[in-house]
């Protein structure tokens, strides 16, 4: 066999495979969707929903929708206005909390978010596979594996049930490949972080170790270069990702700036290399992100008093312990006395894990002298936590390129002045100036932080109680739930619901139509 022969054996071969792989995959998916009438009409059944009545369904991507977190509250949230003001939608949750029943996580959510949701017009489909989407699973090529997994968990839940619209509220966007290819269906978003980042980018090629990029990849400029180019590829497959959404939600103006700059991202070769294989499922360049802030009830704590505040920190990161101790190398007359400062770190302890941190962080006071100043409130009950909030002058927040920071709109609403780092949502949304005046104060490293809580708790009297008025208001205001509802139906949800009406309306007249042609007839 000669090259040319070679050559046209080689193509033959693979448009023979490439026929029967399409082929096979077209004969599954019709079966699919033949099925999922059956499908539909056994959750129907199942939630005693009247019969006759048209029903969309609207499918939550969230498998650890029992987690009981932010991203869980931004999911009942939706749920619960959808259930409000759609009467004819039934809500599917596709959850890998396989040891939760329905009605322990409705109780969970009531609980420990207080939203009250109807159970017969909400369905739970149950996922097997979710240990391929764990970071466990992947030690190695940790992104591309968990993205990869999301795809198989994605192909469990349409083999389970199809909805109408499909909904990610977790952040895994490869799984609307699988969602495009096998129900066909538009699919839409809620972003809490994006998958990769230009920052990420930038910390890889200028060799800084972080968490992400670990010392011995930093230290090697191969390593360095290999990641590199596997976080491009990987950011280009991730913006194909995206860009087959119908809509797309973001948390925040931090995160909006990331996704936005990965859709506009483009790679010529990549995208001639790998056309012929996602093309024809079609992709949106056109979309652009809404930013539609978390819901945050701050009913119960904005209730607190703004005056008579003692000089107490809350935190939540070691990195203010040396905050601290800057603090008073600066003020050394609040080691005590009357004027004494205390920084308090609240926080929970699950495992032993999470108690080895702690022990850490409690040497790190030792280490630095400051047992007379920390104090350590573990697993703390709720009447503690609030009683915290409610007495406490400063609330500090050391996370760099935090994507949003419920805690600190949790602090504002509480009273407390907010001490936060200059970077993500803190700075871009969160606190920012009210009326050109400031609601807070950001810092870099521990060094600024020790000047900005030496301003923070020398405030007047009057300026102190201004500050803290502002805060209030400003988180209460824009972060509310009714803020969170009408971004929402913003965001692409109204406009969805409006086509979906129009379709209806359409078949039911071609209904009406056909019937008048056969009346004709007789």
């Amino acid at each position: 066999m000669n090259d040319v022969e070679l050559v046209i054996f080689t193509v033959s071969l693979a448009v023979f495979v490439s026929l029967i792989f399409g082929g096979a995959l077209g004969f599954y998916v019709r079966r699919l969707r033949i099925g999922n009438i059956a499908r539909r009409k056994a959750i129907l059944e199942v939630l005693r929903a009247p019969e006759g009545s048209p029903r969309s369904f609207v499918g939550f991507f969230h498998p650890y929708c029992n987690a009981g977190g932010g991203g869980e509250l931004v999911l009942w949230t939706a749920i619960q206005h959808i259930q409000a003001t759609e009467q004819d939608v039934v809500c599917i949750v596709y959850t890998g909390d396989l040891d939760a029943a329905k009605d322990e996580i409705l109780a969970k959510v009531n609980m420990r978010f207080n939203i009250q949701l109807n159970p017969q017009s909400l369905h739970f489909v149950y996922l097997k596979r979710r240990k391929w989407v764990e970071g466990k699973s992947w030690p190695r090529f940790t992104l591309a594996g968990q993205s990869f997994g999301s795809m198989v968990l994605a192909w469990e839940a349409m083999s389970n049930l199809i909805p109408d619209l499909f909904i990610d509220t977790m952040g895994y966007a490869f799984s609307f490949h699988v969602v495009r290819t096998l129900g066909g269906i538009p699919v839409a978003a809620y972003v809490h972080y994006p998958t990769i980042s230009s920052d990420m980018l930038a910390r890889v090629a200028s060799r800084k170790a972080w968490h992400t990029n670990t010392g011995a990849i930093a230290s090697s400029s191969v390593l360095s270069y290999a990641k590199l180019a596997y976080y491009y590829v990987f950011a280009f497959f991730y913006a194909q990702a995206l860009r087959k959404a119908t809509f797309l939600m973001v948390n925040s103006t931090w995160t909006k700036n990331h996704v936005d700059a990965i859709l506009v991202s483009t790679n010529s070769w990549l995208a001639t290399f790998t056309g012929f294989l996602l093309d024809p499922f079609g992709k949106n360049y056109k979309i652009k992100t809404r930013t539609v802030f978390p819901p945050c009830d701050t009913t119960k704590i904005a209730r607190q008093s703004l005056e008579g505040r003692e000089r107490i920190i809350l935190s939540d990161h070691p990195t203010q312990i040396r905050a601290l101790r800057e603090l008073l190398d600066l003020r050394p007359d609040w080691r005590d006395g009357p004027m004494k400062v205390q920084l308090v770190l609240l926080g929970s302890v699950r495992n032993d894990e999470d108690a080895g941190r702690v022990a850490a962080l409690e040497h790190l006071v030792d280490e630095l002298g400051l047992q007379d100043n920390v104090q350590f409130e573990l697993n703390a009950p709720h009447v503690v936590l609030q009683s915290a909030l409610a007495n406490a002058s400063v609330g500090i927040s050391t996370m760099v390129d935090e994507h949003f920071g419920i805690n600190i709109v949790e602090y504002m609403a509480a009273g407390l002045i907010p001490v936060v780092n200059e970077s993500g949502g803190p700075l871009l949304d969160i606190v920012v100036p009210v009326n050109d005046e400031p609601t807070g104060f950001h810092a870099t490293d521990a060094a600024s932080y020790a000047r900005a809580l030496v301003e923070a708790l020398s405030l007047s009297p009057e300026a102190d109680l201004a500050m803290r008025t502002r805060a209030r208001r400003h988180a209460v205001q824009k972060f509310s739930v009714p803020e969170f509802t009408k971004g929402w139906g913003m965001g692409g949800w109204t406009d969805w619901r409006r086509s979906i009406r129009a379709q209806k309306a359409q078949a039911k007249a071609a209904v009406e139509q056909k019937k008048g042609l056969e009346q004709k007839k007789d």
